[in-house]
């Protein structure tokens, strides 16, 4: 844990990195954007069944009605973001590379920024189950990028005993600042979510796992918590990536996830900040999730800030909005460390969308891109949260022996945080080829 941490108090993990933070836009509060002309809504912004659409072309929605709805339980309805008119439905682009199927909303102008659908309930009548129910029709999903239904995540199976409920405030990734706005702004939605996901779970006792570069947001939610309360605040040591879920049970509890396990199987269930801020805002309104909060940032945007964004956004809207300095080339939606890098302006924001970067793509002429033999100086292995071998792993990748990656180095265990290609010396693009290898191992065992 080191000596500095064991000193101060700070609770963390053993191995991962120190990059630069670029945390720029934290004293940005969240503003609002003009809706854009059109919106691009697919309907698979979450893992699982693509949602089935309820609305034809030409028919007009208003802002908060279900234009989606579940297929099943491992799936999400979507509302409209937008009081507008169905132009279409059809593939279109999405941040995960191929198109999928999605919904064209014409917006019409002048749209109020007002919900018009939805009728507030009193949460405290309902049950265990009707409130995991009430998580689904929201559309609710893990806001911090997994997109992982909520009301599946907070559904135990009956075979687990869980007692904590994580809430993940790190907020590691390079140039977000979203949640630590959300902690700092909506701290009374957080606790009410944070309730709401413990009667879900049945957990007894929640934690907010907030990194120490926050510590004005770990003041003001302390502040928010009554004395006694089953809800406390623990600060973490700022360190990429204190966030995943295994390194925060790891900091917080000293508990750790087996190899092929789940956070369930330790007795945990982690969320993001931002999933149950929101989760205590609509619920008692019973409405949908039609925005999120994204970083706009990096050396291309003039006005880098922390902006309310309606789902299916394009990101040119959002650039026009934000100001585009012009001559930087790379996209990224997420953080610089694991957020994909995205070339159609046209892409929309998602609900797993946490940000927009705007960043220098380099060369690939230019000498500090070539990529080297490996020179067995293990800084992959030293940085590794999971304890892996990258460098052997990536050997094994160079030579397609991709059974022996996951069988006798485990690579599944690697989560692709990035870290190993991140301090590798020789640029090796090691995380690239354990997707890669992750991808062939699925499709050969399909």
């Amino acid at each position: 844990m080191g000596l500095l941490n064991l000193l101060f108090g700070l609770k963390s993990f053993t191995h991962g990195i120190h990059p630069p933070y670029n945390k720029d836009t934290a004293d940005k509060p969240i503003r609002r954007l003009a809706f854009p002309a059109q919106l691009v809504l697919p309907l698979d912004q979450h893992i699982g069944k693509p949602a089935i659409p309820l609305v034809k072309k030409g028919q007009e929605v208003v802002r908060g009605e279900p234009i989606a709805k579940a297929d099943g339980n491992f799936s999400v309805p979507l509302h409209a973001p937008a009081t507008g008119r169905v132009r279409d439905i059809a593939l279109l682009p999405t941040p995960k590379g191929p198109k999928s199927n999605g919904i064209v909303l014409d917006v019409y102008q002048g749209s109020t920024q007002e919900v018009l659908w939805g009728h507030p309930r009193d949460m405290s009548d309902l049950n265990q189950q009707e409130i995991i129910q009430a998580i689904q029709d929201s559309g609710m999903v893990g806001l911090g990028g997994a997109a992982f239904p909520s009301h599946m995540k907070l559904t135990i199976p009956k075979d687990k005993q869980v007692d904590t409920l994580i809430i993940n405030g790190c907020e590691c990734e390079p140039y977000l600042t979203c949640d630590h706005r959300i902690m700092l702004e909506y701290p009374k939605e957080l606790i009410r979510g944070i309730r709401y996901a413990m009667r879900a779970s049945g957990t007894r006792q929640a934690i907010i796992g907030i990194e120490d570069n926050k510590m004005d947001a770990a003041e003001v939610l302390r502040a928010s918590l009554s004395n006694g309360s089953s809800i406390r605040v623990e600060v973490v040591e700022t360190k990429y990536p204190q966030g995943s879920e295994k390194m925060l049970i790891k900091s917080l509890l000293d508990r750790e996830v087996p190899t092929g396990g789940l956070p369930a199987d330790v007795g945990v269930v982690v969320n993001n900040v931002g999933t149950l801020a929101f989760l205590g805002m609509l619920l008692p309104q019973g409405q949908g999730l039609i925005e999120r909060v994204i970083t706009v940032a990096g050396p291309g945007v003039l006005k880098p800030g922390n902006y309310m964004v309606p789902l299916g956004t394009p990101i040119r809207h959002i650039l026009e909005q934000a100001g585009y300095e012009g001559s930087r080339t790379e996209f990224i939606l997420g953080g610089p460390m694991m957020g994909p890098a995205v070339s159609a302006m046209d892409t929309p924001i998602t609900k797993g969308t946490s940000g927009l970067l705007v960043l220098n793509e380099p060369s690939i002429e230019d000498e500090s891109q070539r990529i080297w033999p490996c020179i067995r100086c293990a800084r992959c292995v030293s940085a590794c949260p999971m304890h892996l071998n990258p460098s052997m792993l990536g050997q094994l990748a160079a030579k397609r022996k991709y059974d022996e990656m996951a069988l006798d180095y485990h690579l599944n265990d690697c989560f692709e945080c990035g870290c190993c290609s991140y301090v590798c010396p020789s640029n090796i693009p090691l995380v690239q080829y354990f997707r890669i290898a992750k991808a062939i191992n699925r499709e050969q065992a399909a």
